[in-house]
């Protein structure tokens, strides 16, 4: 890369990445092919049936069809793909703006219940600067939404921060609460490898429903009634807390562009975020679509996406 300002230009992905794996709730294989894409083609979902490309859904907000235990897109024909939180977050989170996700599946590979699988292969392709200037949504003024004793907002701020409060009525995971300003450095070293996580208590159940069928202590932290039932324990302290944070960079990369603003979530999760958003965009004094300049002096190459918004006024 040249000395312009990393945060300044598009980006999509150096070459072509395929991964497989396993659906968490459909348990069954699923490839994925992710594609480099031309500037303004944001993050798209191109599902396929034999072959044939038979859905184009955008990683958009206005296409969320379900968000229990996931989020759900699709489109108008009921073509949906489900669990697309970890990988999106893997790609705002590394400041890809651009790419084409070809998925022969209703659902994501879960890997290992985090973006660690999807963050290594970005980074082992790389990224490529495209020539276009870099477009965000940035907030404008306070939005918030409440649900019951669960409360979500975003503010005004010069680039992206997260902080996020859980609050479970369990020893094991109890009240964690987690703040960053997100960069790719950040996002990398302290959220990615972060996994999701369920209570045995309610395995049966979800069974039953046809939920977690991939679901296994591979993929999932497993709770039991005071302790963690996965061998090798937790990869990080608070993991609970970072994987929702995890959640919300994916559900809030649903955005359509970065976002700049301050975003805060109290015992929230797929729904509250959708929801967080939905709100904003309803409210068009609330925000705004600008763009970074083209060209800026020299600044640290991990400061991310967030931080172009200095000039994005």
């Amino acid at each position: 890369m040249s000395n312009r300002f990393i945060g300044a230009r598009q980006t999509t992905i150096a070459r072509e990445i395929e991964l497989s794996g396993t659906g968490v709730h459909s348990g069954a294989p699923v490839s994925v092919i992710l594609h480099p894409a031309d500037a303004d083609t944001g993050l798209r979902f191109m599902v396929t049936k034999r072959g044939k490309v038979i859905a184009d859904i955008a990683a958009s907000v206005l296409n969320v069809k379900n968000l229990t235990l996931c989020t759900v897109i699709g489109d108008d024909t009921g073509v949906t793909v489900g669990t697309v939180e970890h990988l999106l977050a893997a790609l705002r989170g590394l400041s890809v703006d651009n790419c084409y996700i070809e998925i022969d599946s209703k659902e994501l590979p879960i890997m290992d219940g985090s973006s660690a699988a999807f963050v290594e292969a970005i980074d082992e392709v790389g990224l490529r600067e495209l020539n276009a200037p870099r477009k965000f949504i940035k907030v404008l003024k306070p939005i918030r939404v409440q649900d019951g004793d669960c409360w979500g907002e975003i503010s005004p701020h010069s680039g992206f921060h997260l902080d996020i409060e859980i609050d479970f009525n369990t020893p094991v995971i109890g009240r964690q609460r987690l703040a960053f300003e997100m960069s790719p450095g950040v996002f990398r070293h302290e959220i990615s490898r972060a996994r999701t996580f369920g209570f045995m208590s309610d395995v049966e159940r979800l069974w039953k429903a046809g939920l977690a069928l991939g679901a296994n202590l591979n993929n999932t932290v497993a709770i039991g009634d005071d302790r963690i039932m996965n061998r090798e324990g937790l990869r990080y302290p608070m993991e609970f807390v970072r994987h929702k944070m995890l959640d919300a960079v994916g559900d809030l990369t649903l955005s359509g562009h970065p976002l700049l603003g301050a975003f805060r979530s109290v015992r929230g999760g797929h729904r509250l975020n959708a929801n967080v958003l939905q709100a904003l965009f309803a409210d068009a004094t609330a925000w705004a679509l600008v763009q970074a300049p083209r060209v800026r002096d020299s600044i640290p190459k991990d400061i991310g996406y967030g931080a172009a918004a200095v000039a994005a006024e």
